[in-house]
């Protein structure tokens, strides 16, 4: 068995539209850090220089939104109602566990130009590979994206599902969709081009929307999906941290092979 890494790095050096911080304390000022909060908290006082080399542990401090590097959207990030249920959509710490573990099926796109691809475009990918996701697989979306991740190309030149791909994919009982895109959606640029020209409404984000009335979690900002040597028979795992009341969650998604 091999495992592949399936994810993108969180890289605060990286291109994002909404930037990283990430604050690095070394060992030594761990240990700083470590007698401050013990008098401050504990009323205890303690002189870090006993510790081996003076250093205690090292501390790490980020600043970031939960849709930074591969994440799971829950179906919370969608809208604050659903059409399905009690119709209150579920946070990500809320989600079935078994919905992250499951076979794998990876679909071509990366012939297909900046924008949405719909039924079609999905059928033909069914074809090259002669097979149709069954229900409960997670079905990967392999863009080429990815090759551009850490560059504002990454944010504006990609492709994405329009909502009848999404039902396409639901109606097969797929209730887990990753892409190694920026978003399952079209390229914003793309969106509200298409919106000014048209007047058309359905195609404002409609993949995201779709999880209004239909429960499903997408899986964005993958990576590597090149490296599977099966379109299928693979098992993914993208099980998201547990971030109570979060629209999503980091996943470190690996496939094993």
């Amino acid at each position: 068995m091999r495992i592949i890494d399936l994810s993108s790095s969180v890289d605060a050096r990286a291109y994002e539209p909404d930037p990283v911080t990430h604050e690095i304390l070394s060992p030594r000022e761990g240990a700083l850090h470590m007698s401050a909060e013990m008098k401050e908290h504990f009323g205890i006082d303690f002189d870090p220089s006993v510790l081996p080399d003076g250093e205690f542990l090292s501390l790490d401090r980020m600043t970031l939104t939960t849709h930074t590097g591969t994440h799971v959207d829950a179906p919370s990030h969608y809208g604050s109602r659903a059409g399905y249920g009690d119709g209150t959509p579920r946070h990500i710490h809320e989600m079935p566990l078994e919905w992250f573990h499951g076979g794998g099926v990876v679909l071509d796109l990366t012939d297909q130009e900046t924008g949405a691809v719909g039924p079609a475009e999905l059928e033909q990918a069914f074809a090259r590979i002669e097979y149709v996701p069954s229900p409960g697989e997670i079905v990967l979306l392999r863009t080429g994206a990815d090759q551009r991740a850490g560059t504002p190309a990454y944010f504006t030149d990609f492709t994405g599902l329009d909502g009848d791909a999404v039902h396409m994919l639901l109606d097969l009982g797929v209730r887990v969709i990753g892409t190694d895109a920026f978003s399952l959606d079209a390229p914003f640029g793309n969106i509200i081009e298409r919106y000014r020209k048209t007047g058309d409404r359905s195609v404002l984000w409609p993949a995201h929307v779709v999880g209004r009335d239909r429960e499903y979690c997408q899986i964005e900002r993958l990576a590597n999906l090149g490296a599977l040597p099966e379109p299928h028979g693979f098992l993914v795992s993208c099980f998201p941290v547990k971030i109570t009341g979060a629209g999503a969650g980091w996943t470190r998604a690996v496939a094993f092979v």
